[in-house]
């Protein structure tokens, strides 16, 4: 397997020329936040992330976990490197000062994620759920409970988790049947969850799981579901560890990937918890953790894709098979010389640029929504990152699985022989598209709740800011490049509307139609977004050479990759349009005894 390498010069091209670092560090609280700082945390995240964690990738993937005695003993070396990670404030990078968190915009912790998701996603997994839980916490926990958990979460010194799923329920939380039973201060609670990511582990003394759970008196359905705070260990009234509450792993799930992750099956045997929040309002408080988490699976899928792509790349300048095909006669050459090949390291390269410059641009408008002075402001911004959530989940993770399963195609053979590593990112990646909601689940949150509960007032404001783009393309004068990323983003967009339109007067009227191309129309979504940032880095990469600035070969090969993309991928969006709106009709035509 080939070395991690941080591609810290396209996370400061993005941060800097598309996401607007220097206007985010300028909102309230942020200030401190200089560009100074900002690199210094990049370059210390690509060290750790180069230097301690991808090294663990492969050595954790063969190891895995083990059960002994409800006890889980992780691969070798990630203990260690989660007491480093604490150490380095790594956890902490945006969480509020109040707690002891460093208060960093959400856009500087961004490129951190995607390192350490690139370099160990086995590893980052925990640290992104113990992110969620302090989210939702903050947000709805109680005074006593902010100031039992928050600041030993905040710091690393426990982990939190998310306990959703049982064996019944699958992704239909109106099926949980854990039962929460009230004495006193607290609940009892009773039953079992299953996928549950660090459930249990040995690098922390406590961990601080969230649990959903019904009340005696609760309603069916999701309306009678509340959230719970349920620690490994109970907490004593001076914030000391208690005794051991009746919350065990039982067994740990043998998987495809991320085989250095600990996934869990919880039992609860009368186990003490603490309700969060009202009855009965605990998928409304689990959807703050799990919003942040779907963001967050989005950077897993990218940080893996990066990875897969660094991989096949080095392989193809090294791997000498076949002949140059000008020069026939001549010896054989890398295969990085082949047209192919190159087409498909250029995919691979195309899509990962273009899913960092979405997910840090949506990372952006998360800062601008909370902390913009102005109150239409923030309210724009929010309408952007609700519609863009489930794109930067669903496609993001689509796209990770493509990219990777084309690096084990580069490697030709070698890909399939799991010495390479080439395999590991692909089975790694697959868990990404199913991981807080299946694809399927994101498409059908984007078309119903983003864009037809609004009428599609938030896909026309980024429809507009794709427009915008294309006019400045056709300002950017007479230069092929340019032009022929217009060419094709102009039908794209055009193709994007239409849906909508189409979208908006289907919605209500035939659900099962507008449902059979919920997926066609967010890999839709995920392209055009995708060539707008692109467009963007292109018209910026050119402003830069046009002033004589920066490294010439960078910019020129940003213009080359969003030409590519371009050509390979915006072309597919009026197909994909058909898809949405014509393809109901075969999706739809079996019954159920014909499959």
């Amino acid at each position: 397997m080939s070395d991690f390498i941080a591609p810290l010069e396209d996370m400061r091209f993005v941060l800097r020329e598309l996401a607007g670092l220097e206007v985010v560090t300028q909102l309230p609280g942020y200030e401190e936040a200089s560009p100074e700082l900002v690199d210094a945390i990049l370059e210390e995240a690509g060290k750790f992330a180069s230097g301690v964690l991808a090294p663990l990738n492969a050595s954790g993937d063969r190891e895995g976990c083990r059960l002994e005695n409800q006890q889980v003993t992780t691969p070798k070396g990630f203990a260690e490197a989660y007491r480093q990670f604490v150490a380095g404030g790594w956890n902490a990078l945006k969480a509020d000062p109040e707690y002891g968190g460093q208060g960093l915009p959400i856009l500087v912790d961004t490129p951190a994620q995607e390192l350490f998701h690139g370099a160990n996603m086995s590893f980052a997994l925990c640290s992104m759920l113990t992110q969620s839980a302090v989210e939702a916490l903050s947000l709805r926990g109680s005074e006593a409970q902010q100031a039992a958990y928050l600041p030993r979460l905040v710091s690393g010194e426990w982990t939190g988790t998310m306990n959703l799923t049982e064996p019944q329920a699958g992704s239909d939380l109106a099926q949980v049947r854990t039962r929460a039973k009230p004495e006193g201060e607290h609940y009892r609670l009773t039953g079992q969850k299953i996928f549950i990511t660090y459930g249990e582990h040995d690098w922390t003394e406590n961990i601080v799981h969230l649990v959903l759970a019904r009340t005696p008196d609760a309603p069916e359905g999701v309306k009678g579901i509340s959230l719970f705070v349920v620690p490994k260990y109970l907490v004593t009234e001076t914030g000391e560890l208690g005794d051991r509450n009746s919350v065990y792993c039982t067994a740990l799930e043998e998987k495809l990937g991320i085989h250095g992750s600990p996934t869990a099956v919880m039992g609860y045997e009368e186990a003490v918890g603490y309700l969060v929040g009202e009855e009965n309002r605990g998928l409304e408080y689990m959807f703050i953790m799990m919003n942040l988490a779907r963001f967050a699976v989005g950077l897993e899928g990218l940080g893996i894709a990066e990875r897969a792509y660094q991989q096949a790349a080095d392989f193809a300048r090294q791997r000498i098979q076949g002949k140059d095909l000008d020069e026939r006669r001549g010896p054989n050459v890398a295969i990085i010389r082949h047209p192919d090949v190159r087409r498909m390291l250029m995919s691979m390269r195309a899509q990962v640029e273009a899913m960092r410059a979405v997910a840090y641009v949506v990372a952006a408008a998360m800062d601008t929504a909370t902390r913009h002075a102005e109150e239409a402001q923030r309210q724009r911004s929010q309408a952007f990152v609700d519609l863009m959530i489930p794109v930067v989940k669903g496609w993001n993770t689509e796209s990770a699985i493509e990219i990777a399963s084309t690096g084990i195609q580069v490697h030709g053979g070698m890909g399939f022989i799991e010495e390479t590593g080439a395999a590991q990112h692909l089975r790694d990646a697959r868990i990404t598209s199913i991981y807080e909601g299946t694809t399927g689940i994101q498409a059908n949150d984007l078309i119903g709740r983003k864009i037809a509960r609004d009428n599609g007032r938030a896909v026309a404001e980024l429809i507009q800011s794709v427009r915008e783009v294309e006019n400045e393309l056709a300002e950017a004068g007479s230069e092929a490049d340019m032009e022929a990323i217009r060419a094709r983003l102009s039908p794209a967009v055009d193709a994007l509307a239409g849906t909508v339109d189409w979208l908006k007067e289907t919605y209500n009227a035939d659900p099962k139609a507008a449902a059979a191309g919920s997926v066609p129309l967010l890999k839709l979504m995920g392209l055009v977004t995708g060539g707008w940032q692109m467009a963007r880095a292109a018209l910026a990469a050119r402003r830069r050479l046009d002033a004589g600035e920066g490294d010439a070969a960078f910019y020129n090969a940003k213009i080359a990759t969003a030409r590519f993309f371009a050509d390979h991928f915006l072309t597919q969006v009026p197909g994909l349009a058909l898809s949405v709106t014509q393809g109901a009709a075969g999706a739809l035509a079996l019954e159920d005894e014909q499959f």
